[in-house]
């Protein structure tokens, strides 16, 4: 949990942000979206303010509120162009938008959110962009699991040898390829809210690891859990369709998009099942249903081809 002070100072600045408008503020109580050591979210009325992660640069930061505010039908436009300091933090403000529903996943936006990635992937990142973070934030949840004593060695074994047989550049060792192509760095349906609030245009959120990369990053979370069996073929086939039907560049337009896929979807699994063991290790608990099924995943890796061990492949 954060600091009381960082999080009393972030609700007076939310609520003195939203009171500047012109309209009159409809006021109501000051919310607490989220509250983790890498960021601290909190909503009061039509504007949110997030404090970023300790170690965030301020340059990178800029330079990633400046490419958000400059595609606003794609990512959701910062209130300020600039982040301000804030007890070691970097504060930064935001409309408020309406989130996916996570009680009616028949109703996921999965196009919309395909859609937005293309057009993403279609903008050339603009010089000085900052690399994409995808395979940083992989890596730092393998050190996560490394520093997780309490993690049974049986389970961690095929997740760490998944990852040791990951490209370096999936990693974070050497650098990743740089296509010059704008990339969100981690997208899944968390990322995606209607603005204006409550049933606008969807629009991508979270700017943190936006940055030029590899674009096959991107689609990777969803192709992992279509791999690992957590998403319905239908789904993931309504999201492909859609991303090449936007011109999307990250797999072919048509043809077997495994090939540019297969090394993300595995870098995103063996992250996420190495975000569960440290989890469920911190907790004291045995892995649930799902959890399991990302580090039998990872134990798959070992043995399968190219393109995973796909629950369905036919």
């Amino acid at each position: 949990m954060t600091t009381t002070p960082l999080l009393s100072e972030l609700t007076a600045r939310v609520k003195a942000r939203a009171h500047s408008h012109p309209t009159p503020c409809p006021c109501g109580a000051t919310r607490v979206l989220a509250d983790r050591p890498d960021a601290t979210v909190v909503r009061h009325a039509d504007t949110v303010a997030k404090a970023h992660a300790p170690d965030t640069p301020p340059t990178e930061l800029t330079s990633r509120l400046t490419m958000a505010a400059a595609l606003p039908d794609v990512l959701l436009p910062p209130l300020t162009p600039t982040p301000v300091p804030l007890h070691g933090r970097l504060v930064t403000f935001w409309p408020y938008g309406t989130p996916v529903d996570p009680d009616t996943p028949d109703k996921a936006p999965w196009e919309e959110a395909a859609t937005l990635l293309a057009h993403l992937h279609r903008t050339p990142a603009p010089p000085g962009t900052p690399l994409m973070r995808g395979p940083a934030k992989a890596a730092q949840s393998i050190a996560r699991l490394r520093a997780a004593p309490a993690a049974p060695e049986p389970l961690v074994r095929p997740v760490l040898a998944a990852w040791a047989a990951l490209p370096a550049w999936a990693r974070a060792e050497t650098p990743m390829p740089d296509t010059g192509t704008l990339c969100h760095g981690d997208l899944h349906l968390g990322q995606l809210v209607r603005h204006p609030a409550p049933d606008g245009p969807w629009r991508l959120i979270d700017v943190d690891d936006l940055g030029r990369g590899v674009p096959a990053w991107d689609l990777a979370r969803p192709a992992a859990w279509y791999a690992c069996g957590l998403l319905h073929p239908e789904e993931w086939t309504r999201f492909l369709d859609a991303y090449r039907a936007a011109g999307g560049p990250a797999v072919p337009a048509d043809g077997d998009p495994w090939p540019a896929l297969d090394v993300p979807a595995r870098a995103l699994t063996v992250q996420t099942a190495a975000r569960a063991l440290a989890k469920a290790a911190a907790a004291n608990r045995s892995l649930d249903e799902v959890e399991q099924l990302v580090v039998d995943a990872c134990a798959r890796m070992g043995s399968a081809p190219p393109e995973l061990t796909r629950t369905d492949a036919k």
